[in-house]
C-alpha cells in the first residue's frame, strides 16, 4: 500500500537536511524505534508496535538507496521481521524536502507491505495508523529542532508503539466490530455442529 504524509519543521531546508540524516538524533522522534547500530548508509534496529494484548517487535535494517543533497530528496528502503512470529514488514520511503516561509516542508511517500498480525486491519486502518504516526513524529522533530542543540543525543525509549493508543477510538471500533463478528462466527459454528 502506498501512504502519502506531509508536514513541516520550524527550521531552513539545509538544517533540516542534516537534522533528518542524523539517526541518532531523529531515531527517538519515531515511536517505539530503536537504534542499534548505524554505519552512515545502512541503520540496524527494531519497532515495538502494540495492538491491542498483542506487542510485536520487527527486527531487521533500512538501507540510504539515495542521498541527494543539491534536491534535498532522500529513499530509505526498510525490511524487517517478527522476532516472535512470521510476520514482515518492507518499505520503501521517499522523503524530500523543500524551504517554506522560513521552515521546511517535508513530503514523505511510503510503499508500505505488511504480513503477519498488524496486516489483519487492513489499509483503511493502517493508513490512519500512519497518519498518526507521522504526525507524532513530525511534533516530536519540530520540537527537537526547535529546542538548544544538545551535546548528546535524547535517551531511547524502549516503549513499544501503542496502535489503539495512537490510531485512537477509530482502531477500537474496528477491532471490536472485527472481534464482535468472530465471536458471532464462532456461537454459529457451535450451534451447527450441535445440530
Amino acid at each position: 500500500m502506498e501512504l502519502l504524509h506531509e508536514f513541516t519543521v520550524p527550521v531552513p531546508v539545509d538544517e533540516a537536511w542534516r537534522a533528518l540524516l542524523d539517526i541518532e538524533r531523529v531515531a527517538p522522534c519515531m515511536p517505539g524505534a530503536t537504534v542499534q547500530d548505524y554505519d552512515g548508509k545502512t541503520v540496524n534496529g527494531s519497532v515495538k508496535v502494540k495492538v491491542g494484548p498483542i506487542t510485536v517487535t520487527y527486527k531487521g535494517t533500512a538501507v540510504f538507496e539515495e542521498q541527494d543533497e543539491d534536491a534535498h530528496r532522500v529513499v530509505l528502503i526498510a525490511s524487517g521481521r517478527e522476532t516472535r512470529g512470521q510476520g514482515t514488514a518492507r518499505a520503501t520511503v521517499t522523503g524530500t524536502l523543500m524551504g517554506q516561509d522560513g521552515g521546511t516542508a517535508v513530503s514523505v511517500r511510503t510503499d508500505l507491505t505488511v504480513t503477519g498480525r498488524p496486516a489483519q486491519f487492513g489499509r483503511g486502518v493502517m493508513a490512519e495508523v500512519g497518519d498518526r504516526i507521522i504526525g507524532r513524529f513530525a511534533q516530536n522533530l519540530a520540537e527537537q529542532l526547535g529546542d538548544e542543540p544538545q551535546e548528546t543525543p535524547p535517551p531511547v525509549v524502549d516503549e513499544p508503539l501503542d496502535l489503539f493508543r495512537t490510531a485512537g477510538v477509530p482502531v477500537a471500533k474496528r477491532a471490536a466490530a472485527a472481534a464482535a463478528v468472530l465471536v458471532a462466527l464462532v456461537v454459529v459454528l457451535r450451534r451447527w455442529r450441535r445440530r
